[in-house]
């Protein structure tokens, strides 16, 4: 079985959707299997490294902080698709590169699978709320349903990493859904306190404060302002007690910059080097933060708890599905001041019985030989019945 990954939601730093195809890349070969990925990079060639190939077509910076890059240039999809005959393309973006990956799919007689990354039409109600008026947000929210089931059911498979999401979709319309969730690697994600001391040591934490740890791309959809505004009241409040730790890049890098000068207790680093370093930084953290409500997962909160690290964040999104560190205690209200009393509430709490057993929630239930079981299987499924 060869399956080919096509996405243009690839940084070369960091991200969700990064992880979760090299997880899947590995457990291929592990099988005996061929993994090929086509993704944007600085350049175009092909490169081969026992069962895996990497394409990478030159393609324009659409943000120079994360190094997300657009794919334009889709006739070399298709001659990559036609060199390697993959039995499978999953596509992982719901943009022009999906539109090619289902027109070459069916001229090559080869099925594809779309995976539902991001729940992409809120990006867009919220910026048409923010310029234009409440009749605006309902005939983009209408025409974002539209766009979404037209494109997703030409898919013989759309794979949803949330069951709320799922079911939302399909009210929607969409009738291939498959709730597919994702997962750690639970011999590199687990906890070990006296690593997370030295890597606390190591990255400069301070030992006398608690730490706040958040992992992701610093962009408005992320919800990162939120962040900022809470821990500076924190600091305002509560002086001298907190020290947020901050691993990611994005467009917002100017605001966090300007917070570590004020705070003077801020840590930033652009990006992390590989999982188990990343599982470090967990273990050295006291809590995890994460600001997001429009989190179609919410992966990093999953790796956080596995580490034994607990998380607290804002109610009503898809992550409150794989929170165990305790839901009642998050913020109730998306706005600084009552995530502020969240982290305040938390952080009083016994922080590492708490995260223990979020961690043996996590590792019962969420191992990736798990999740790539299953979607092996229906990868089987999907090619045995395909009739192209």
């Amino acid at each position: 079985m060869t399956i080919c990954d096509l996405t243009q939601f690839y940084s070369p730093f960091s991200g969700g959707v990064r992880r979760y195809v090299a997880e899947k890349a590995a457990h291929l070969e592990a099988a005996g299997e061929r993994h090929v990925l086509i993704i944007p990079g600085e350049k175009t060639e092909r490169r081969t490294e026992g069962l895996r190939t990497v394409y990478t077509i030159e393609s324009p910076l659409v943000s120079r902080t994360a190094r997300y890059r657009a794919l334009i240039n889709l006739n070399l999809i298709e001659e990559a698709l036609e060199r390697e005959q993959p039995d499978l393309i999953e596509s992982g973006d719901p943009y022009q590169v999906a539109w090619k990956a289902l027109a070459s799919g069916r001229a090559l007689g080869i099925p594809t699978v779309g995976f539902y990354h991001s729940h992409f039409p809120d990006a867009v109600l919220r910026s048409v709320a923010k310029y234009f008026g409440s009749i605006s947000v309902m005939m983009a929210e209408e025409i974002g349903r539209r766009y979404v089931t037209a494109l997703y059911n030409r898919f013989e498979r759309t794979l949803v990493p949330s069951q709320g999401l799922s079911m939302l979709l399909h009210s929607w319309g969409l009738e291939n859904v498959e709730t597919l969730e994702l997962g750690v690697d639970t011999r590199v994600f687990y906890p070990d306190a006296e690593r997370g001391r030295s890597a606390r040591t190591r990255l400069g934490w301070p030992s006398d404060r608690q730490v706040l740890l958040y992992v992701g791309r610093l962009s408005p959809e992320k919800n990162v302002r939120k962040l900022f505004e809470t821990f500076s009241r924190l600091h305002e409040g509560d002086c001298g007690r907190f020290h947020l730790a901050v691993i990611g890049d994005g467009p917002l890098r100017g605001a966090l910059q300007r917070l570590q000068e004020e705070t003077g207790a801020v840590s930033w680093q652009r990006y992390c080097n590989g999982a188990a370093d990343l599982a470090d930084i967990y273990r050295a953290a006291d809590l995890f933060v994460h600001p997001g409500v429009k989190e179609t997962f919410g992966l990093v909160t999953l790796e956080s708890q596995a580490c034994g690290t607990p998380v607290v964040g804002i109610r009503g999104s898809y992550m409150d599905a794989i929170n165990f560190s305790g839901l009642h205690n998050w913020s109730a209200g998306n706005d600084p001041e009552a995530l502020a009393d969240a982290i305040r509430t938390v952080a009083t709490g016994d922080l590492k019985a708490s995260g223990l057993r979020a961690a043996s929630s996590v590792s019962s239930r969420y191992d990736w030989e798990d999740v790539f079981a299953r979607l092996f299987a229906v990868y089987r499924e999907v090619i045995a019945s395909y009739n192209p």
